[in-house]
């Protein structure tokens, strides 16, 4: 008799722990809070140090990107580019902007293994060091293609001479932070922790 009842209220003891209110509901648990202050040091370290990348994208443009051939119609030195020759035009701005999508990359995946400081601010500074990278990288590049083919003289009329590369659309620019934004934000959704892993640093 006694055993009876002691495993009826076990078994009644069972069904109540089962169906408890705390099961239904979990506790609520406490998010990470943003760190900011301990970031911003780490943050400028990123934002310079990718800003120094605009000197080897610049360089690397100056090497890849062709130049236009062009002949000289006027006397007073009017050019006019030869036929297929303005498609290097088209053809500058491409080779810049792969070599700008590779540095975007290489930022957002340099970014996101400093695992101890991933967040909002390392994120900004990443993105703001590939734009700083990529505007450097222009003003660097068109520096390295006009030293590169710089005239010493006047060239006579109806001669073909090559003309330095040029970046004619500023677009360029966005295209190195829009992907460090992609790749790091495509990384905080695989990640899926909400600390983002900084506690496992």
């Amino acid at each position: 008799m006694v055993d009876s009842a002691g495993k009826a209220a076990h078994r009644s003891s069972a069904v109540a722990e089962a169906w408890s209110v705390p099961m239904l509901f979990p506790p609520h648990r406490q998010r990470p809070k943003v760190v900011v202050k301990a970031d911003l040091l780490p943050a400028v370290s990123v934002l310079s140090t990718a800003g120094l990348l605009g000197i080897p994208l610049g360089w690397l443009w100056s090497l890849l990107a062709p130049a236009q051939r062009v002949r000289v119609v006027t006397a007073d030195g009017q050019l006019a580019p030869l036929e297929l020759e303005s498609w290097h035009r088209f053809d500058d701005l491409a080779i810049y902007g792969f070599l700008a999508l590779a540095t975007g990359l290489l930022i957002g995946i340099v970014a996101w293994l400093m695992r101890e400081r991933r967040g909002p601010v390392v994120f900004l500074a990443a993105a703001g060091g590939a734009t700083l990278a990529a505007w450097l990288g222009t003003q660097l590049g068109s520096a390295f293609v006009n030293s590169k083919y710089a005239v010493d003289a006047a060239p006579a009329l109806g001669a073909v001479v090559a003309q330095a590369p040029r970046l004619e659309s500023g677009w360029v620019l966005v295209i190195a932070p829009l992907m460090t934004s992609l790749v790091y934000a495509l990384l905080t959704a695989w990640n899926g922790r909400e600390d983002l892993g900084r506690r496992l640093g």
